[in-house]
């Protein structure tokens, strides 16, 4: 088993700590959405997280303060691209665990989905996604456990 902090939960900013009710009252449920289930769009910037303890080891320039969708993926792809893909393409299957969102960034780049479709994209807790991919990683079967 292997931990990267590369996997953790897209980093919602001012939005932390506040539930989804909150968070509409304060911001409104348009800009609430947009930030949430957007690809491009940030939401305000809180305090460092270098102070979480999770992220002590890290280069701080690396530590965001907000992040959108795509800087999430961003940030995961090239854990994805230096430790998973390697063994995928040696013939080792792959357990990834992970949050919502950074499970959404992933799979908006695995499976080529817009921008804008990813909106729509839900990733259901507990209910793990097998892929069979090709000799060069492209999605051949997708089946999803429940």
């Amino acid at each position: 088993m292997t931990k990267t902090w590369r996997l953790n939960e897209r980093h919602y900013g001012a939005l932390r700590g506040l539930n989804k009710d909150v968070s509409r009252k304060v911001f409104g449920v348009e800009q609430v959405l947009l930030w949430r289930r957007g690809f491009n769009s940030i939401p305000p910037a809180q305090g460092s997280p270098v102070i979480d303890r999770r992220y002590k080891l890290c280069d701080q320039h690396l530590m965001p303060r907000a992040e959108s969708l795509h800087q999430t993926q961003n940030r995961l792809m090239p854990y994805y691209y230096d430790h998973i893909a390697p063994k995928l393409l040696n013939g080792e299957d792959q357990l990834i665990v992970a949050h919502g969102s950074s499970l959404r960034a992933l799979i908006k780049k695995l499976e080529n989905i817009n921008d804008h479709d990813i909106v729509n994209l839900e990733v259901p807790n507990a209910e793990p996604i097998v892929y069979t991919m090709d000799d060069q990683l492209n999605i051949i079967n997708k089946k999803i456990l429940r």
